[in-house]
């Protein structure tokens, strides 16, 4: 299952890491052992944010992502299903049976 994780730093954390040097390296660490598709990095609500792209095979493998973060950076982590373009094309007969089943003229119907 490919996930968005997006771990936010914050400033206090972030600062400190900065200004002993070891933001960088250890980003790079953490991002080597989880190897992610892909990763991109912006501010959100004041905050260094990373939004990495991974894909998992079991639930099991979420503390191995999550850990390092919480542990480095006391960082905040959420964790999101995300789809590429051919999943949500392969989604369609599901959203099609939910558009019949609860969509606004499914209700109107009396269904």
């Amino acid at each position: 299952m490919r996930l968005l994780v997006k771990v936010q730093i914050p400033g206090t954390e972030g600062n400190a890491a900065i200004a002993d040097g070891t933001l960088g390296s250890t980003i790079g660490s953490i991002l080597a052992d989880i190897k992610p598709e892909a990763v991109y990095f912006a501010e959100e609500n004041g905050m260094r944010t990373a939004y990495v792209f991974i894909n998992i095979q079991d639930a099991s493998e979420i503390p191995a992502i999550c850990e390092p973060w919480f542990l480095a950076f006391n960082a905040k982590v959420q964790l999101h299903p995300a789809m590429s373009l051919e999943d949500l094309k392969n989604a369609g007969p599901g959203i099609e049976r939910a558009v019949a089943k609860y969509g606004r003229g499914a209700r109107a119907a009396g269904a």
